[in-house]
């Protein structure tokens, strides 16, 4: 064994699964814009964003299981349009800041 080959005991650090993409080359050079105004490299940009819509996609699931009663009822209070609150009256029916 040689100075330069790592030592057959060492785990090599695993830098990641590779994931390929093709792209218009202007929607490269969109990321490649937005990735310089973040100060990031193209595939840093991407994969943060990718995981940040990804992220967002799955919170936005919803599961709700509910007897057809509590179904119903549910469905009721979504419908029924909220009563504003006297506070809320006021801020609406006061003037503009820039009309005072």
């Amino acid at each position: 064994m040689t100075s330069a080959e790592p030592h057959p005991t060492r785990a090599q650090p695993r830098k990641g699964d590779v994931i390929q993409i093709r792209a218009s080359s202007e929607t490269k050079a969109l990321l490649n814009r937005a990735a310089a105004l973040r100060g990031q490299k193209l595939s840093e940009f991407m994969l943060d964003s990718a995981r940040r819509q990804a992220e967002e996609t799955l919170l936005d699931q919803r599961v709700f299981l509910l007897e057809p009663d509590a179904h119903a009822q549910f469905l009721a209070l979504l419908d029924a349009p909220a009563a504003p609150s006297d506070e809320v009256r006021q801020h609406l029916t006061r003037p503009a800041p820039w009309e005072r």
